[in-house]
């Protein structure tokens, strides 16, 4: 019994792993991934100066004093600082991912889809134009050879 189990976990592992959405969810980790590096470089060339010229280049500088003394940075700090400054930089680097995604992937694909749809809406129409053209030639045809038929019937 054992045998005949094995195939079919194995088959249905390979079935599972050559699934499409298997690929397209590893491509896009990959994807994600490398993505990833980009959106981080946005953020410290461009993000953090332009918050710079307003305060410090370093967003994860930016805390709030909870219960001082606060002294230091790092593991020599003292009291309990809110570190909202980390916040706000992972929220930017959320937002700007997030935009580029929508902006450069999603909008374009989704345009391209619902142009594709219409193309092919119209294909179909076009086809049920013709289609309908077509079988009322046909009727057309079928009522002369019915009435040539007639006429001739009563000649005889």
């Amino acid at each position: 019994m054992s045998e005949k189990k094995q195939p079919g976990v194995w088959e249905g592992f390979k079935a599972f792993l050559m699934r499409g959405n298997v690929i397209d969810l590893a491509v896009a980790v990959v994807i994600g991934a490398a993505f990833t590096n980009i959106v981080n470089s946005v953020v410290k060339g461009v993000i953090n100066p332009l918050v710079g010229a307003i305060g410090t280049q370093n967003l994860d500088s930016y805390s709030s004093c909870l219960k001082g003394p606060c002294t230091g940075t790092g593991d020599t700090a003292t009291g309990v600082r809110i570190l909202w400054g980390s916040v706000l930089g992972a929220t930017l680097s959320f937002v700007i991912t997030a935009a580029v995604v929508y902006f450069l992937m999603v909008l374009p694909m989704s345009k391209f889809l619902a142009r594709q749809a219409a193309r092919q809406k119209a294909k179909e129409g076009t086809h049920e134009v013709i289609e309908v053209s077509e079988l009322e030639v046909l009727k057309e045809i079928r009522d002369a050879l019915v009435a040539q038929r007639g006429s001739g019937n009563s000649q005889h």
